[in-house]
């Protein structure tokens, strides 16, 4: 573990290198933006206090109880609780089982702790109850992504995706999910999906992502866009998750370095409730397993090397 860890501080030192590199291709930035990171707010505190004081009632009809835990459960949920939240969702859905935002809520908790069954459960439940439901069968899809099964999440994205080809979100996970099959066909539709792009915010990650703007002028587009600090701290999670996306879809070790570092940034704002927080907590997870597995091979590598000598 020592040496796993040393590791992983040299990948973060070669990114603090490589992102104060000038390059002809893009702008020079020294260190990335940022916002403080988000705290709970005095009202989310008395939301959750008031809400448990009302489920100590012994009076409320199971409806009125089911809705309470929802709503808690949506708090904790905002202030990083997840395990409570959790909790308190699975309390309402036994209560009231008809709830489709509800299971799509444990749709993407299950596939963040990579509960990649039980998370297919809960986004083929949130579609039955409501078929049109787009946040669910666009989770389902990357979580078929996350799960390896690149086919079935494929397909799923690319229907969710025609079905509104305005949204630079669908554009991204459908690129990011045909790029496991084929890259340069992924590439060059997703060129075709900006150059017909409306004002939606969240085009500027495509082009991010294509390389279109340089990340200097992305980042000074996105802090100039709002004086809101919540805002801001929601744009630059999303920013630092599909930028660390794209670097990770390189090849080299410094490219590998800058997702590692753009996903803790994703993370750092403390923005729980986003998906872009809780998938990059996921693809770090998968990195550092990645790379701890490439050790343990190379050590049985020369193990077995010295073993011949």
């Amino acid at each position: 573990m020592k040496w796993f860890q040393t590791a992983t501080l040299s990948l973060a030192l070669l990114v603090t290198a490589g992102c104060a590199s000038t390059s002809s291709q893009q702008a020079e930035w020294v260190l990335p933006p940022m916002v403080e990171a988000l705290q709970p707010s005095l009202q989310q505190e008395v939301q959750i206090a008031r809400l448990s004081q009302l489920l100590g009632r012994t009076d409320l009809p199971n409806e009125t109880r089911a809705k309470i835990l929802y709503e808690r459960g949506n708090y904790y949920d905002s202030v990083g609780l997840r395990n409570l939240a959790r909790l308190d969702y699975e309390q309402s859905l036994a209560i009231y089982p008809a709830q489709a935002d509800l299971f799509n809520l444990l749709g993407v908790y299950f596939t963040e702790k990579r509960n990649f069954d039980a998370a297919y459960d809960a986004f083929d439940s949130a579609l039955e109850l409501a078929p049109d439901n787009s946040y669910a069968a666009r989770n389902r899809a990357i979580a078929l992504y996350y799960g390896g099964r690149f086919d079935l999440a494929l397909e799923e994205m690319q229907q969710q995706y025609e079905q509104d080809s305005s949204d630079p979100f669908s554009a991204l996970w459908l690129y990011i999910i045909k790029s496991k099959l084929s890259p340069e066909v992924a590439k060059q539709e997703l060129e075709q999906s900006y150059q017909n792009r409306n004002d939606k915010w969240g085009w500027i990650m495509v082009a991010l992502t294509l390389g279109e703007v340089s990340e200097k002028q992305a980042f000074k587009a996105i802090v100039e866009s709002t004086r809101d600090k919540v805002v801001l701290a929601q744009h630059l999670t999303e920013a630092y998750f599909y930028l660390g996306k794209r670097y990770q879809q390189g090849d080299s070790e410094q490219d590998i370095a800058k997702a590692i570092s753009f996903y803790r940034l994703a993370i750092s704002f403390n923005v729980f409730e986003y998906v872009e927080h809780r998938y990059a907590i996921l693809e770090l997870t998968n990195i550092y397993e990645d790379l701890q597995a490439q050790v343990i091979a190379r050590a049985k590598a020369q193990q077995a090397a010295n073993r011949l000598d």
